[in-house]
């Protein structure tokens, strides 16, 4: 089992980079594929970004491709997500979640965190 809590969030112009953080308990931090997803109120939430365990591989949303870039600390047990070229409809509470597995889907995760809110301002 392993806990996520996110850190990072906040109130960011247009234009403007954001960097969050989640950190993981547990000494299996490195067995678990990473992902961050988003939800804005009353709508799903939705895949952003994925990591694999040893970072070697990633995957985005469309929405995300090119602007945001996640990646892995398993000596820190810590995933970060770098968000650059923010938009208003970046705008949501962003969550981070662990599963196991070898591949990088958009679904299927055991373990999230509570969420930190990002607020894009135009």
């Amino acid at each position: 089992q392993v806990q996520l809590v996110e850190s990072g969030g906040g109130l960011v112009q247009a234009g403007g980079s954001l960097r969050l953080s989640c950190a993981a308990s547990g000494r299996t931090f490195s067995s678990y594929v990473m992902g961050w997803f988003r939800q804005v109120p009353g709508k799903e939430r939705v895949f952003a970004a994925a990591i694999s365990q040893t970072g070697g591989r990633t995957s985005y949303a469309d929405s995300v491709k090119g602007r945001f870039t996640i990646s892995r600390d398993n000596a820190k047990n810590t995933v970060y997500l770098q968000m650059n070229s923010l938009k208003p409809e970046d705008t949501a509470v962003y969550y981070c979640a662990a599963r196991t597995g070898v591949a990088l889907p958009t679904t299927g995760y055991d373990y999230w965190g509570q969420g930190t809110q990002v607020t894009v301002s135009s």
